[in-house]
């Protein structure tokens, strides 16, 4: 398994549209440590982790048949270590490499057909309800070694569509709500055995803040549950139940640049990884 899990995102304002032709240059650190909880027939325990990623993004927004449309590009770089015992013997290990290609297509379907700046501006001031679709697919392109049980590639492709909308409950307070479910391909070269995932069902709650054009800050929140693992034509019991809450903060300076901070941490973890989060990112807006 990778270090760092697929469903566990919190992304608020994903579906808070831009004008068309916005682009914006990402380049992001995370920091993340805490519990690796296996299933029990996996020989691990007290496994522990301390994670360090580096994320290079880049969105752009466009005009699809008169609606919003972006698409948006990650690639993560990470180093990480692991220790824990293994069977019986106390073991550690350190990855790292590039990871998994993200490429995320997000249309409007409701509410933020394509804007001009000054329409855009008019819908700033003015909020209505917005509803969005993504589809976000994650190419099998990181570090791979067969012969370790964790990765900073996932050897597998993963394919995400959701739902996503925003109710403005005043000019400045927003509340956004997302679903949707994670396919999960087969690793056929798994160090324990031929593997097999179920579908994640993934969902995110924000409550976001303006304060003016740029500044805003959000409490979020998530739940993801099932992704029942099949290992070796064994199914396992490691039906993931776990949520995440947290916050974000993004601070815009002069010239399109902007800060963003955040800190993400587990409520209830049942299988996968429990950590505490710690992002800090840098934003250029080109129009």
């Amino acid at each position: 398994m990778t270090t760092v899990g697929v469903a566990q995102e919190l992304t608020p304002r994903f579906y808070w549209p831009a004008p068309k032709g916005i682009k914006v240059a990402v380049l992001g650190y995370v920091y993340a440590e805490g519990d690796v909880l296996f299933d029990p027939t996996i020989p691990l325990y007290g496994v522990q982790s301390e994670v360090n990623l580096v994320v290079a993004g880049y969105l752009q927004t466009f005009n699809l048949w008169g609606r919003t449309t972006n698409v948006l590009v990650e690639l993560p770089y990470q180093w990480s270590t692991t220790w824990g015992i293994l069977v019986d013997t106390p073991a550690q290990g350190s990855v790292s490499g590039f990871g998994d290609l993200g490429v995320t297509v997000a249309v409007n379907l409701l509410g933020a057909p394509t804007m001009t700046p000054k329409e855009f501006q008019a819908l700033r001031a003015d909020p209505h309800p917005i509803l969005g679709a993504s589809l976000k697919v994650v190419a099998p392109t990181g570090k791979y070694d067969p012969n370790r049980l964790l990765n900073v590639g996932g050897n597998r492709w993963a394919v995400k569509a959701e739902f996503g909308s925003v109710i403005p409950l005043t000019s400045k307070l927003l509340f956004e709500a997302a679903a949707g479910v994670w396919l999960i391909g087969d690793d056929r070269d798994y160090i324990v055995g031929y593997r097999e995932q179920e579908p994640i069902f993934a969902g995110q709650l924000h409550l976001v803040r303006r304060f003016k054009p740029g500044f805003w800050a959000s409490f979020d929140f998530n739940y993801f549950t099932v992704g029942r693992q099949t290992i070796g034509g064994n199914e396992l019991v490691d039906v993931q139940q776990n949520s995440r809450i947290g916050g974000t903060l993004v601070v815009p300076f002069k010239g399109g640049h902007a800060v963003k901070l955040g800190y993400y941490t587990g409520i209830f973890t049942e299988f996968g990884t429990d950590f505490d989060q710690y992002l800090v990112s840098y934003q250029k807006l080109f129009r």
